[in-house]
């Protein structure tokens, strides 16, 4: 059985305002390890306020989080130290090489075998022939996939992904849900916001939806294709599903 400890994440009755506009108002949710969460929701739904609570970068007004144990009010330090954040714009510096760019990760991060990393990475993603080109020429899917192969430097054990695929064309898409699939089967959990009802399916073990600063409904992806579910996803969501 699962206990505090070892419940990745953990979410309960959180809480956040800007002014007078209330964006989370008590979310409640818990991902197990080595787990694909999918946070669906349309855009101002609160998905990427919730991941930055997480993440450290804002505080909450009410209600706790924990991740991979700690507090993110009060341990922050050691939250940070067991994630990684790919945000909605990849982190990638195009003057760069591919290769060059997992390089300098490593090295910030005070790694030894810099050079043995990279090439890991490139490997693992299926960027080897595109190691030794400047990142401005890759794709949008190429890029996507360096900027999560960066975020993996230091073998974090829980990674947010904010809207992973959002602006890439259908292939490119798909390159990243493979990347992503790879992450949960080597041991990292992974929570990643989107508006794509697709996207849930295709990734997640399960799935909440994220509506007017509550969790609307969580469930598996079988659960979730219910009829009356899939109503509830289209009332939701909408046009972005």
């Amino acid at each position: 059985m699962l206990t505090a400890m070892t419940i990745p994440i953990q979410v309960h009755g959180l809480e956040k305002s800007y002014k007078q506009l209330r964006v989370l108002r008590g979310v409640d949710l818990e991902v197990a390890p080595g787990r694909i969460f999918a946070l669906l929701g349309s855009n101002g739904a609160g998905k990427t306020t919730l991941v930055k609570i997480l993440a450290t970068l804002v505080k909450a007004d009410a209600g706790t989080a924990h991740v991979n144990g700690f507090d993110v009010a009060t341990q922050g330090a050691g939250v940070r130290a067991s994630i990684s954040l790919t945000g909605q714009f990849t982190a990638v510096d195009d003057i760069l090489t591919g290769r060059e760019n997992l390089v300098l990760v490593a090295r910030l991060r005070h790694l030894k075998g810099p050079g043995a990393i990279a090439d890991e990475l490139l490997a693992r993603f299926a960027l080897t022939e595109a190691g030794a080109r400047r990142a401005a020429t890759y794709s949008g899917g190429m890029r996507r996939r360096l900027d999560i192969a960066m975020s993996l430097i230091g073998t974090p054990p829980v990674i947010f992904l904010d809207e992973p695929t959002a602006g890439l064309d259908p292939q490119a898409r798909i390159e990243v849900w493979q990347a992503v699939k790879e992450l949960a089967a080597a041991g990292t959990t992974v929570l990643l916001t989107t508006q794509y009802l697709q996207e849930a399916e295709q990734l997640a073990d399960r799935t909440a939806i994220l509506h007017a600063g509550r969790i609307a409904v969580d469930g598996t992806v079988a659960e979730l294709q219910q009829p009356t579910l899939e109503a509830l996803f289209l009332t939701v969501v909408g046009d972005a599903a």
